[in-house]
């Protein structure tokens, strides 16, 4: 079932996508050759705790950090490390979540560190354009098929390939909610957009095949070829008019 949102509920939400929204943004200053993907969690959790909210990841199914942190062909999941420290040439997907008065806010981006090649800028700006071109069908009466066929068509046209293991998600008082999203699928389908309707929409894209495992940790999702992954999320909320974002 899709939970449908109240005002109200949109209005507690629309506060922990500003921190959300905030600490990716701060993220650019901070991310660079040298700093440990352990560094970047202990920012992330101390700037959403000092906002009075709470971090959701950490704890979630014994997921041990504030964040993840995914480097080069790794997709998502990536656990935090201090020994994993950040080279020239890397990308890294940082995917945060932040809850508050128990609703809960989810995005990511994708960051270049230091100098990187002209390739892995192009995947980075291709899977930010496909979460846009989703977004113009996240209005009522379209489909979330919709979304997730436009998300495919412009990956592929470009020239990279969609995820298929993980997907969008409706998000509130839970970070997975009905109805799943995935980056891919014809349209039509899946249940009709209406006003009150929160997603978290995620493509996750890679530079070579699609396939995907998951390292011994059992978090860590890799591409299998072990090209790069890219992957950039927002908090959408669907109104009578054009969706709002709560996480920019």
């Amino acid at each position: 079932m899709i939970i449908i949102k109240s005002d109200q509920e949109i209005k507690i939400m629309r506060e922990s996508g500003k921190v959300t929204g905030y600490i990716l943004g701060e993220l650019h200053n901070l991310i660079k050759p040298g700093i440990s993907t352990k560094d970047i969690d202990k920012f992330v959790e101390e700037t959403i705790l000092k906002n009075k909210m709470i971090p959701t990841f950490k704890g979630y199914n014994d997921y041990p950090a504030a964040c993840c942190t995914s480097v080069n062909e790794e997709v998502i999941h990536g656990i935090p490390s201090a020994k994993r420290q950040l080279q020239e040439g890397d990308i890294v997907s940082v995917d945060v979540g932040c809850t508050y008065k128990g609703y809960v806010s989810d995005a990511a981006r994708t960051y270049a560190v230091g100098q990187i090649s002209e390739e892995a800028k192009r995947l980075i700006t291709v899977a930010e354009e496909s979460f846009f071109e989703g977004m113009k069908f996240c209005k009522p009466g379209f489909r979330v098929s919709d979304i997730s066929n436009a998300i495919q068509i412009h990956v592929e046209k470009a020239g990279f390939s969609v995820v298929r293991d993980f997907v969008g998600h409706g998000v509130g008082r839970a970070m997975h909610e009905e109805p799943q999203i995935p980056n891919y699928g014809k349209p039509g389908r899946g249940a009709r957009l209406a006003a009150g309707m929160v997603f978290a929409i995620e493509p996750m894209i890679n530079q070579g095949d699609f396939e995907v495992d998951v390292k011994e940790d059992n978090w860590t999702a890799f591409a299998v070829d072990g090209k790069l992954s890219a992957h950039y999320e927002n908090t959408v909320v669907i109104t009578c008019g054009e969706p709002e974002l709560l996480t920019l």
